[in-house]
């Protein structure tokens, strides 16, 4: 069983600018031009788990929805999925132990984990077992952190790092247990 993180971030850190503003991942529009590695990504991951707010972010977008594989959302306020996206997202709640124990006896066992509040809420309780960051070399200044304060300290190991265009750095790290 495996949780992980492909996300990209600003250089200050952030995974949003301020009103959830996304426009800042097209800095470098060349990048979109390259294998990054997101399709070997996700060909091993079973499912996704991503909160609300990346949900409905999802949703919004223009196109088809952009996954193959099952998501499930975690919310308490919301009380339905979109139709159009019934039978691909499915709620999940209650504690994260609780919440992966539903997930892996429906045999989703590597999981995409999703979604600032839920990345920092799953670092808190020590649940990442990896995670590949792209920084994007913009400085946004204020939006949302992919990181929040810990409880612990948590040690990770760099097992690859990637520089495409001399521009966008992406690191793959593993969780040392």
């Amino acid at each position: 069983m495996k949780n992980s993180v492909f996300i990209a971030t600003s250089l200050d850190g952030l995974i949003a600018g301020k009103n959830d503003n996304l426009d800042w991942l097209s800095t470098f529009p060349e990048i979109d031009q390259v294998d990054t590695g997101y399709h070997e990504f996700t060909a091993k991951i079973d499912a996704l788990l991503m909160g609300r707010n990346t949900f409905e972010t999802v949703c919004a977008f223009d196109g088809d929805w952009p996954y193959q594989k099952p998501v499930f959302v975690l919310s308490n306020s919301l009380i339905e999925i979109p139709e159009k996206y019934q039978g691909k997202a499915f709620f999940v709640k209650g504690t994260l132990t609780e919440i992966l124990s539903q997930i892996h006896e429906q045999g989703f066992t590597n999981l995409y984990i999703d979604g600032g509040k839920t990345i920092q809420s799953f670092l808190k309780e020590d649940l990442i077992d990896e995670m590949i960051i792209t920084i994007i070399p913009v400085l946004l200044g204020e939006g949302i952190p992919l990181f929040a304060n810990l409880h612990e300290q948590l040690v990770f190991k760099c097992v690859k790092t990637t520089l495409f265009f001399d521009k966008v750095v992406q690191n793959h790290f593993v969780r040392v247990r």
